[in-house]
């Protein structure tokens, strides 16, 4: 298999795939995918290192230093093809194991906590712009919503469009779409001796949760798709969720990384946090009406037939 091909194997749909991504992250992340295979280095591994760069880099932007923040947005670059490299090696060597999955969620969470303090720490004494009053609690109030209340809903919310978009492209083989009871189900069946593994369903399941609970109108929809013509609504469903796959890629990594180098060279890194919460925060609450109005839309037209 050429490059190119084993490359375009990587892709979950051209529905979902970012330009960034596939042009410049996931080329440069297979490489490295493919010097780890090499060097026997397991997916786990790539991971756990990708933890450790991409918070190194964070803590190199606490420093008000423009060569420092430099070398921090390198070093959240390369831990970002990290990431992308330890899936494309999992699947190479088909060694997929549930505490990759675990890693795999966490790593970015570390990175933008990491950011998050960072920059809160870097701020606390920094005048507030057009005033002369230091920035004090109010730098970590911004950062706490920009993180926990924005940030985490955001790519929670954008993840499972997707997930849900890739399984009415490509059914249940080509999606991770999962379900709280589900989730639920196989933590109850775990023996109490396998921590880890009902740690991890335990958390899973509150995060799928979570997503449910935003999406009142979809759910009512899958319940009654099932029972109905699913290839003619398929479609349909399909035609209005493809124009917010671009959405829900603005609200994962790569906009809010550009966002975050763009602010950290023009030193003003708050303004990392004010396009959270402004910018992807409003793309955020577009893209959710949007998709509950397409599925509540579509369960109308089932219970008219």
């Amino acid at each position: 298999m050429t490059f190119k091909e084993l490359l375009q194997s990587t892709y979950k749909s051209t529905d979902t795939e970012e330009w960034l991504d596939v042009h410049f992250t996931r080329p440069i992340g297979l490489v490295i995918a493919l010097v780890c295979r090499r060097l026997g280095i397991i997916p786990n591994a790539v991971t756990i290192f990708s933890i450790f760069i991409g918070a190194v880099a964070g803590v190199l932007f606490y420093f008000d230093d423009l060569k420092l923040n430099i070398i921090g947005i390198l070093l959240l670059m390369f831990a970002n093809f990290c990431d992308s490299a330890d899936g494309q090696l999992a699947r190479m060597t088909n060694n997929r194991t549930l505490l990759g999955r675990a890693l795999d969620g966490f790593a970015e969470n570390v990175w933008f906590v990491v950011i998050n303090v960072a920059i809160a720490l870097r701020l606390t004494h920094e005048p507030i712009p057009f005033t002369n009053t230091e920035w004090g609690i109010w730098i970590w109030v911004l950062s706490a919503v920009a993180g926990l209340l924005c940030h985490s809903p955001q790519c929670s919310l954008a993840d499972y469009y997707r997930q849900i978009h890739l399984f009415f492209l490509k059914g249940k083989e080509g999606s991770e779409l999962d379900n709280y009871a589900q989730q639920r189900a196989i933590y109850e069946s775990l023996p109490k001796e396998k921590w880890f593994d009902r740690l991890f369903y335990f958390n899973y399941a509150n995060y799928c949760r979570s997503q449910e609970r935003r999406t009142p109108q979809f759910q009512e929809f899958f319940k009654r798709i099932k029972n109905t013509q699913f290839s003619i609504l398929n479609s349909q469903f399909l035609s209005g969720s493809r124009p917010l796959m671009p959405m829900t890629n603005i609200l994962t990594f790569n906009t809010r990384a550009i966002c975050l180098y763009i602010s950290l060279l023009v030193g003003m890194p708050w303004i990392f946090f004010v396009f959270e919460v402004v910018a992807l925060q409003a793309l955020y609450y577009y893209m959710h009406y949007r998709h509950e109005k397409l599925c509540e839309c579509l369960t109308k037209k089932i219970k008219d037939e």
